[in-house]
């Protein structure tokens, strides 16, 4: 690594990972050490520009300990999880020679050399709209490139299981399945691309943010205790889960919004129907989420086709799917009926993310929020009490592509020079 006149140098990089959301649901491991999954998923990648994790990793002589930074706040990487991806990363690192900056790195030096690593998500952390997704990819991505991993994305995809299960289907954008694998080693469960965010680019998602707030039961406390009391977990993995994933892949494929609504939110419903089948029972969803999945249905029969898909993960937060963006602005307009926000909320910061929808839509003040007709479907019956508050903010988003490394340097979350926190 040179004389010690060359000790000060940091080398960084940058990345930026999307969340995903499944539409056919992991939940359940077979083995947790190396979270290894009880059934096969399906998920679509989010557009980064709306739901993104952005990570820099530095390294450099200088640096005394392996340090993390999440949101802006010093972080433990003592878990067992971060230290097998590092592990794991630096196993497969190469030789490195930047010959402008005097940066010679050879394979073995890695081990020796302690990282810096800051991230930064721009959604809610620990809330159920798959953050520790987005983290662990982006840690693992930003590490391979830093250390010249030449491995391609399906080996990265194994290493980012083993931080967060669903991580590795965010090494991938677009339409991704993650297969779970037959070897004991977990060396086969690995995520595939099906197809990529060009091919059904009609979608449009809105996620309701109904709470911001951390869940009372995190995801590895929640699996466990289905996988060791929920029958009902049992018959969904070996019986439904197979059948569903092979009339998803197909209905992705000819892009079939019917079948492909249907399995949504039938699986989506299975699932927190294996939290309530749990000892003790899970309660990831609350009265609004209900709401929300009693006016979907109501749209859904009321139309002759299927006119969106509805997906809840760990949390009371409802992803709505439309087969398109005419579709997507009656969406739009319907749950602002429902759910208007607050009067001292600014329309712009409870639509967030493509608000052009907005606009598609005919909203361009609160005043056409006050104004929203009586959603047809409702005509026949007791029309509802509009909800205010319940609602923290919507996202309005598309499918999106995996991640990739960021070049501006401004974009880095690390001083070039220090390697610490801007």
């Amino acid at each position: 690594m040179g004389d010690e006149s060359k000790k000060n140098w940091v080398l960084m990089v940058t990345a930026q990972s999307p969340t995903n959301i499944a539409v056919i649901k992991y939940w359940g491991k077979r083995d947790e050490t190396l979270i290894l999954p009880v059934n096969d998923s399906i998920s679509v990648t989010l557009d980064p520009e709306h739901l993104c994790t952005t990570t820099t990793v530095a390294v450099s002589p200088s640096f005394n300990k392996d340090l993390m930074w999440l949101n802006g706040k010093e972080f433990s990487l003592a878990g067992a999880r971060y230290q097998r991806c590092l592990s794991e990363i630096r196993g497969r690192a190469s030789d490195f020679e930047d010959e402008e900056k005097g940066i010679c790195i050879k394979k073995g030096d890695w081990e020796k050399l302690n990282v810096h690593i800051a991230s930064y998500n721009n959604f809610p952390t620990a809330a159920g709209l798959a953050s520790s997704a987005a983290g662990f990819a982006c840690l693992v991505f930003a590490l391979a490139k830093l250390m010249n991993v030449k491995e391609d994305c399906g080996t990265l995809s194994a290493i980012a299981r083993q931080g967060s299960g669903s991580a590795c289907r965010s090494l991938y954008g677009g339409f991704v399945k993650w297969d779970m694998g037959k070897d004991l080693s977990g060396n086969d469960s690995v995520a595939v691309q099906l197809a990529d965010e060009a091919h059904w680019d009609d979608l449009v998602i809105i996620i309701a943010v109904v709470s911001s707030r951390q869940k009372e039961t995190s995801s590895t406390a929640g699996m466990r205790d289905s996988v060791e009391t929920s029958p009902l977990l049992s018959y969904r993995s070996k019986e439904v889960v197979p059948k569903r994933i092979v009339q998803m892949e197909e209905a992705i494929k000819t892009r079939d919004f019917p079948t492909f609504s249907k399995l949504a939110c039938t699986d989506s419903n299975q699932f927190h129907a294996v939290c309530l089948d749990t000892r003790p029972p899970i309660f990831y969803m609350n009265d609004t989420s209900h709401r929300i999945i009693s006016y979907m249905e109501k749209w859904n029969r009321f139309e002759v086709t299927p006119q969106v898909a509805y997906t809840f993960d760990a949390g009371p937060n409802a992803v709505l799917i439309a087969p398109n963006r005419k579709v997507a602005t009656l969406l739009l307009q319907k749950l602002l009926f429902y759910f208007p926000p607050t009067p001292d909320t600014e329309l712009n910061s409870y639509v967030i993310g493509d608000k052009s929808i907005l606009k598609d839509a005919g909203i361009e003040s609160m005043k056409d929020v006050d104004s929203l007709p009586l959603p047809s479907e409702l005509k026949d019956s007791i029309p509802p009490q509009r909800q205010k508050g319940d609602i923290s903010y919507f996202i309005c988003t598309r499918p999106g592509r995996g991640p990739v490394v960021l070049a501006d340097e401004t974009q880095a979350l690390l001083h070039p020079k220090t390697g610490l926190p801007k």
